[in-house]
């Protein structure tokens, strides 16, 4: 089933992108900009255009250009270390060899296409002799131990109202599609993703042994429960709220609740030692409390055998992976597969990606790129501090707590001091299902070591080599991987106006996450904790709203219009990544200058730069699934939508009246 732990409090920027010899040179592609197009009309197009409407997505890609995908020249930079590494003759036990051998275990179809679906056989016996709810239940509990979640959500991490201990947290799961809206919308699109969904467990179920008809009829099955089960989730937008996806509960207390679930025991089987847990959404278990009795016990079988063959169908044979991607071909229109090294460069990322991001680290990354970034940060820093002093609408009491917490913010740049530890992973050259279902087990063990201890503040959320950039409020923190540090966003000869509008937007828009409308509610310690007065408060609220409403009105595909309360968070910090940025540029030799570079004014130069960095191109599939699941604005609207609120961009390119993107002032929503 979907394997989804809503870290709704962690908020992720991502992007990284191509460039010529001749853009890199000046940094602007001047040749490529779009005259015929007003600036004040759409500043993306006039940015993008001429490259956006010659661009060519891969037909093993669902877009092109800068953003969280397609990140070729990275890709390839991973690509090279795994073709080394796993040639080699490597130490048993180091993690060249254990970085090495999972990719050539991988890289191994001829094996895995061999093997069929027998990995998975012991798995779908186990569900054959489930007898009663409990052994189902405790099925479930050692499914979890591998990766599989399926029904349960279960995770460990800072409890949001103390945040230097971590807590057991139960969310909701058990449904395969993005999110439970897409279970009950009628239109076209929804339609065509549900009926491929059914035929994606179907043909599992064939691949498998079943008839047509009985392979059609659990199809079926398992989709109405899919269906029950969605009935009960919160949507996207309600898991945005912070306090009302937080329930301590005393494990004994929803034991008696939820009997069929049995609390108790399921804790037990889970290995998990705790009186207490965080259950996000306790409407959904009170309905999986009903369901696992008003459900048959041959049904509920069913729908596990579909769910596990969701769950490892990319690592079993390849009948099993071509059904996978025709579901994703549909959500994503990808047209054709990936080829094996991406797809297990990718795979070696995501199951060792700390391995692969100390060799990463080691041949690629330049180490004074943390002290230059890090400057960054600082000036960054104080530009806040003078834009919190200069709000009109906030008390000086909470202005003083606002930079307290600015000041607080831990800064990880680069990679972690501390390396996570794979020593008691094993792995072989030759068995790549139990290589993943080996490493989820080493990382469910990780992570369940934590529990009721201290909060570890210097690890990381993403791998060094990951092209992103986050804030998590729960430890006031804002991480900037060695992967993002590099064109489009870094560049060490570049002017300060393109480092300013690429890796400064992207510093500044990770600080305002610390006051967007969820990482306001976090004080600087990181917990749940009310630090505004009453009245400032309602005035932040009701600027956020002008903003919800605002990104609500822009169209994306058709009739379909961004959600401005999904991406409520996002575009918060993108407002005010900019104006951070751009005041932090203004502290700069280049930015007090009038001195032109191709042509360009430094004010010019630095809104050319935050146009670029979102220079990207989707397929309508991808992005309809995107709009309805991401809570990022699509690319053009991170680039017009916080343009259009920010004065200094109007003076840069004398944008008038008349112009489509123009807002008159007491139009533009500033909120920091």
């Amino acid at each position: 089933m979907k394997k989804i732990f809503y870290l709704f409090l962690t908020t992720a920027f991502l992007g990284i992108g191509n460039h010529s010899d001749a853009q890199r040179k000046s940094f602007v592609d001047v040749a490529g900009l779009d005259d015929q197009i007003k600036p004040g009309d759409n500043f993306f197009r006039f940015v993008n255009a001429r490259w956006y409407d010659t661009a060519r997505i891969a037909s093993d890609q669902a877009g092109v250009g800068s953003y969280s995908f397609l990140n070729i020249p990275q890709k390839l930079l991973l690509q090279s270390i795994l073709d080394s590494v796993s040639k080699t003759k490597n130490p048993m036990g180091s993690i060249e060899q254990k970085v090495g051998d999972f990719y050539a275990s991988g890289m191994d179809v001829a094996t895995i296409n061999q093997r069929g679906y027998q990995p998975v056989k012991p798995i779908l016996a186990r569900i054959d002799a489930i007898n009663s709810v409990p052994l189902l239940l405790q099925f479930v509990a050692s499914e979890i131990k591998s990766g599989d979640r399926s029904i349960i959500g279960f995770g460990i991490g800072a409890d949001n109202k103390n945040s230097s201990i971590n807590i057991a947290h139960a969310y909701q799961g058990g449904i395969g599609l993005p999110d439970r809206d897409y279970y009950f919308k009628t239109d076209s699109p929804t339609l065509k993703v549900q009926q491929a969904y059914k035929e994606y467990m179907r043909t599992l179920f064939l691949l498998t042994g079943s008839s047509p008809e009985a392979a059609t009829k659990d199809a079926a099955i398992a989709y109405a429960i899919e269906k029950q089960i969605a009935e009960s989730h919160k949507t996207n937008i309600q898991l945005r709220d912070v306090n009302a996806n937080y329930h301590k509960m005393a494990v004994a207390s929803i034991d008696k609740s939820q009997p069929h679930i049995g609390w108790v025991t399921l804790l037990a089987n889970l290995g998990a030692s705790t009186d207490s847990i965080d259950m996000a959404q306790p409407a959904y278990y009170n309905k999986l409390d009903t369901l696992l009795t008003s459900v048959s016990l041959h049904d509920w079988k069913i729908y596990l055998k579909a769910g596990t063959l969701e769950n490892y169908a990319e690592t079993l044979s390849k009948p099993f992976f071509d059904a996978s991607f025709e579901f994703t071909k549909v959500l994503t229109g990808q047209a054709t597969q990936k080829s094996r090294r991406q797809i297990m460069t990718e795979s070696v990322d995501s199951y060792l990606g700390q391995a692969l991001g100390q060799l990463y680290v080691k041949r690629y990354f330049d180490e004074n790129s943390k002290k230059r970034v890090l400057a960054l940060v600082n000036n960054l820093q104080k530009a806040f501090e003078n834009r919190i002093n200069q709000l009109d609408w906030m008390s000086d009491s909470t202005k003083q707590k606002a930079k307290e917490k600015l000041y607080a913010i831990t800064k990880k740049i680069g990679y972690p001091d501390k390396w996570r530890d794979y020593d008691k992973v094993q792995i072989s050259r030759t068995k790549y299902f139990e290589n993943v279902l080996s490493l989820n087990q080493n990382d469910y063990q990780t992570q369940l070591a934590k529990l009721n201890k201290p909060v570890d503040r210097t690890e990381w959320g993403a791998t060094p080599a990951t092209v992103t950039a986050y804030y998590n409020p729960s430890q006031n923190e804002i991480v900037f991987p060695a992967g993002i540090l590099q064109f489009p966003y870094f560049d060490f000869s570049a002017d300060d106006a393109i480092n300013y509008g690429g890796i400064g937007m992207v510093i500044g828009h990770e600080m305002t996450h610390a006051f967007d409308d969820q990482g306001a509610q976090f004080d600087k310690d990181g917990n749940v904790k009310n630090w505004w007065t009453k009245e400032d408060y309602e005035k932040f609220r009701a600027k956020t709203k002008q903003l919800a409403a605002l990104y609500s009105s822009f169209t994306v595909l058709d009739t379909v219009h961004i959600k401005g309360l999904l991406t409520l968070g996002e575009n918060t910090a993108d407002n005010g990544g900019i104006a951070i940025a751009y005041d932090a540029f203004k502290m700069t030799p280049e930015g007090q200058s009038t001195d032109k570079i191709d042509g360009f004014t430094p004010d010019q130069r630095f809104f050319l730069s935050i146009a670029r960095i979102w220079r990207v191109k989707t397929r309508d599939a991808f992005l309809r699934t995107y709009v309805n699941t991401n809570p990022h604005s699509p690319a053009m609207w991170r680039v017009n939508g916080p343009l259009m609120n920010f004065e200094p961009f109007y003076k840069a390119f004398n944008v008038q009246p008349g112009d489509k993107n123009y807002k008159s002032v007491d139009q533009r929503v500033r909120i920091w």
